[in-house]
């Protein structure tokens, strides 16, 4: 992993006495060296932390004398056999090239289209001296950054936002438009626009995306595709099985590629599960051991969540590594820690206001963690849920019963009602309204204030036209209006945005602890796949997740592996943490109320009144309750909106 920089001058002028100060700033990134270039009017710097065998001995920038490329680049490439055989490199050569030098192979043969042929996590940029050309791109999911700034005199990126500020005359001025996205939008991710930040003058090239800059102009342009163009057609539920692993497998071996140690994060559910025993297996291999982090409750939390749903997920996680042998297990309740108490080591690292501070202090812990034991790469199945676990069983019913298939319809809903445990009739009731939503529309319970009232000041949100924008892009005050399962799953899985707010976390934790966040379930091989399998083979036999259920019969156990009854449920206690700290929490809130500098931004009124009902001790049952989630980001957008004041 590394932390990049760089400098293209238009005015003629070199560019080395400016990238100093950005280099200056990066150092309180983990790295094993640091190089620069400087070349006329550009400027390439890296501070890598080497990750993979390749890896060892690279230096960065790198400067292709014979064809004048020089590269810096923060990647991990996963497809290095198929690119060697496209571009028919020798196999005596193959060990010793680096990923950097390959994405310079890469784009020799292919140029501006080289993105479209690689895979793996990464953020770079080259200098094409010849064509005075400056090229970069990032990855189809955005699993690594790429900011930058541009002026009549310059263009200057970085993997991170605040060694650009070091530069003269970039300022840090308040993007509006971006604060009242992240304000109004209840989903997880910030912003529609993909290119955006918090800042006024700086942007991002968004995930899936190249930039070209020539005679001082910038293009960028999208590039790559998620969906295949074909529904996979295979002759049995066995060959769909064995086509799911080959391709899984694929992608978690190409993600423990690394001179270190590999770590994963395991919950009690299939993604991670799955993740973490085939990585244990492919490790023996390696005489090497997988460990595992688990976040578990506090110790004196008494769990107020349904029986359906676990906080506390122990007897499946170990379950899963007795399962998968190979693994040392870590749980980790980080005690005296809560959402409060990491809020400004957030904003330090982010660089940015974030939504997810209930699983915030255990995400940041385990990095450390990790990254303090040695490993290079630290596994998640986080975005497994939409690829190798996905297969919503309602909506598929609800499709059946639309289409009269009434004889599958009926042994589906039996199958499933037994596996689930909940009676037929209430199950038919669900389905039915899934198949004519005009009947749902009747007789919607009023759930109370969404988050988005509570949050932002209705002056601010009428000014900058945010719901009329939010609804052009099918986002309303309680989320996402798609209502199709497969269209909504394409559009977690491709929205930019969302690749953004995902790049940001792993990126930057990774260059605070030194350990690569590595997801094999949002592989581009792995998502192409689960889009090209009919709906029907992930809802099987009263089976929800049917796939991964199937395909895992011999990694997972079937505690985990056919549990459709208990949920696991994360951040349960973080309301729970903050009870210690409810009075400065609550007087912080009073002091934001009083504060001019905030007033025009979020909805003082509405945050004074959810205060007022809320002053006492907290009730831990609240900890997904919009007014106590209105309240924690509200607070954090006051403590970033005084930092850039």
């Amino acid at each position: 992993m590394s932390a990049i920089a760089g400098i293209l001058r238009f005015d003629g002028q070199p560019a080395g006495r400016c990238g100093g100060g950005m280099m200056e700033a990066m150092q309180r990134y983990d790295a094993d060296d640091a190089h620069t270039l400087a070349e006329g009017p550009v400027f390439l710097g890296c501070r890598i932390k080497r990750v993979t065998p390749e890896s060892v001995g690279e230096r960065l920038p790198y400067y292709d004398r014979d064809n004048m490329l020089a590269i810096t680049a923060d990647a991990i490439i996963d497809n290095r056999r198929e690119l060697f055989d496209r571009l028919q490199v020798r196999h005596a050569d193959r060990g010793g090239i680096t990923d950097s030098e390959l994405i310079l192979l890469a784009y020799r043969k292919w140029g501006r289209q080289a993105p479209e042929y690689i895979i793996g996590d990464f953020s770079f940029m080259i200098w094409d001296e010849k064509k005075r050309l400056l090229f970069g791109a990032r990855d189809l999911f955005g699993n690594r950054t790429l900011y930058y700034h541009r002026d009549d005199r310059r263009l200057a990126f970085c993997t991170t936002i605040e060694p650009i500020f070091a530069l003269q005359d970039v300022t840090k001025a308040l993007n509006e438009t971006w604060l009242a996205e992240f304000l109004a939008i209840p989903e997880m991710f910030e912003c529609t626009d993909a290119c955006s930040t918090p800042y006024r003058h700086i942007l991002q090239v968004p995930p899936a995306h190249t930039i070209t800059v020539l005679d001082g102009n910038v293009t960028l342009a999208g590039y790559g595709s998620l969906v295949p163009q074909e529904t996979l057609r295979l002759k049995s539920d066995h060959e769909y099985e064995e086509a799911f692993r080959d391709v899984f497998e694929e992608a978690v071996k190409s993600r423990i590629r690394t001179h270190r140690e590999v770590a994963a994060t395991l919950s009690g559910g299939l993604d991670s599960g799955a993740v973490a025993s085939l990585a244990a297996r492919a490790l023996r291999k390696e005489g090497k051991t997988l460990q595992t982090y688990s976040y578990i409750p506090a110790r004196d939390f008494a769990d107020w969540t349904p029986n359906s749903t676990a906080a506390d997920e122990r007897p499946f996680i170990q379950a899963t590594a007795r399962r998968a042998g190979n693994i040392t297990e870590s749980y980790m309740d980080f005690e005296g820690i809560s959402p409060l108490s990491e809020v400004d080591d957030w904003l330090d690292i982010l660089e940015t206001p974030y939504k997810f501070f209930e699983n915030s202090f255990w995400l940041k812990g385990i990095h450390m963690q990790a990254g303090a034991q040695g490993a290079g790469v630290l596994l998640t199945g986080a975005r497994g849920n939409f690829t190798v676990s996905w297969g919503p069983a309602i909506p598929y019913y609800a499709l059946l019963f639309r289409k009269l298939k009434w004889g599958l319809f009926m042994r589906e809903l039996r199958l499933y009602s037994a596996n689930k445990g909940v009676r037929r009739s209430r199950l038919m009731s669900v389905i039915g309204k899934q198949a004519f939503p005009f009947l749902a529309n009747r007789s919607k319970p009023d759930n109370g204030p969404d988050i988005p009232s509570l949050l932002i000041h209705p002056d601010f949100a009428e000014r900058t036209g945010v719901f009329v924008k939010l609804k052009e892009s099918r986002i309303g005050v309680n989320g996402s209006m798609i209502t199709d399962p497969l269209e909504l799953r394409k559009e977690k899985l491709q929205n930019p945005a969302a690749g953004n707010r995902n790049g940001a976390t792993a990126t930057k934790l990774s260059l605070r602890y030194g350990v690569w966040e590595r997801d094999p379930t949002c592989d581009p091989r792995v998502v192409r796949f689960c889009f090209s399998v009919p709906f029907e083979q992930y809802v099987r036999n009263g089976m929800d997740r049917a796939l991964i259920r199937r395909a895992m019969k011999h990694e997972l156990p079937d505690e985990v592996r056919l549990n459709q009854r208990v949920r696991g449920i994360q951040g349960a206690d973080w309301v729970h943490r903050m009870i210690p700290l409810w009075k400065p929490f609550i007087d912080e809130l009073k002091q934001l109320c009083a504060d001019p500098a905030v007033s025009g931004y979020l909805n003082v009124d509405s945050i004074k009144a959810t205060v007022s009902r809320h002053e006492g001790q907290p009730r831990p049952e609240y900890a997904f309750h919009p007014e106590m989630r209105a309240l924690m980001r509200s607070l954090i957008v006051y403590r970033f909106l005084k930092r850039i004041s």
